[in-house]
């Protein structure tokens, strides 16, 4: 897959091509439909693929503070949207000059004069432009008169429910793995490099690998039954996400991961911690051995559960 970072970075060789626009927060379920579109179309025009996407999201840019926690950092999505056989990826910088496009502005600057677009693929919801102005109708007209084709993707609906990156947080929140699992298509993970911590956990008899997050808010928080591929096999573990409520910090989120069984050195290494069960709530300990009671019954809990659940499961 390609990846191509702004407008300016756009050739000739890239003008033609079947293209969807959004977010792709997660790459759920329901992004998985329209790539899935738009991959059949692609296919029976001869045309490439192209995904447009914005960095930092829009609400992040607006409301930096306020802005939903990400369920995919751009390595992350890049990855997801690789693996859905996606050509090639735009990465436009979502900023004021691109905030104050109009959406016919918008329309003639990336998709007919930067993609030459031939084909759009879009969501049911999807809005564009100044002020959100430009909507599923608006492309219609537009694409009649500069030459391509616009499609709405049907809505994909879990237990009855449309699938969304709003619906997946709430679940992450709510602890409900399996109905996340659903809604993803897969089990929800995070990645990162192993950094040096505070090696408190090695004190406490239970070392851990410190993920390094690179995000300002995580969607989740708590104690969970986790996996992580190395060198080929996957290792069960317990790891802890949040803010470290015990141990005196910076009061930004942490994830900790303990594998269960392993001896080896992780610094450096960059994993993807998949999320299996929620165990409990993080908790502020009265003492560090209080604390280390809490880890040893949280290992308890991880072995009891990888015991009767297969390491490789397939999603519900």
């Amino acid at each position: 897959m390609q990846l191509v970072r702004g407008l300016h970075n756009l050739r000739p060789q890239h003008r033609g091509c079947v293209a969807t626009i959004g977010n792709f927060d997660g790459v759920h379920r329901g992004h998985q439909a329209i790539l899935a579109r738009m991959r059949e179309r692609s296919a029976a025009m001869g045309l490439p693929s192209c995904v447009v996407i914005f960095e930092p999201q829009p609400r992040e840019f607006f409301s930096p503070d306020t802005a939903p926690p990400r369920l995919t950092r751009l390595r992350e999505k890049l990855e997801l949207l690789a693996a859905e056989g996606v050509d090639r990826v735009l990465c436009l910088a979502f900023n004021r000059r691109l905030r104050e496009l109009s959406a016919q502005a918008f329309v003639e600057t990336v998709l007919v004069d930067g993609l030459g677009v031939r084909h759009l693929e879009v969501g049911d919801d999807f809005r564009f432009g100044c002020d959100r102005a430009g909507d599923f109708d608006f492309l219609c007209r537009a694409g009649i008169s500069e030459g391509f084709t616009v499609e709405a993707a049907t809505t994909v609906e879990v237990n009855g429910e449309r699938v969304s990156s709003t619906r997946v947080r709430e679940a992450l929140q709510s602890g409900d793995m399996a109905l996340v699992e659903r809604l993803l298509g897969r089990p929800f993970s995070i990645s990162g490099r192993v950094l040096h911590g505070q090696k408190l956990g090695r004190q406490l008899g239970a070392p851990t690998a410190n993920i390094q997050l690179k995000r300002r808010r995580v969607p989740l928080c708590g104690v969970y039954v986790v996996s992580t591929e190395l060198d080929g096999r996957r290792w069960p573990g317990v790891a802890n996400i949040g803010v470290r409520p015990s141990v005196d910090g910076d009061g930004r989120a942490h994830l900790e991961m303990h594998l269960l069984d392993f001896a080896g050195d992780l610094y450096g290494r960059h994993l993807a911690v998949t999320f299996h069960h929620k165990l409990r709530d993080e908790q502020r300990f009265a003492s560090l051995a209080a604390l280390k009671t809490a880890i040893d019954a949280d290992i308890a809990a991880a072995r009891a559960y990888w015991q009767g659940q297969p390491l490789n499961h397939e999603p519900e």
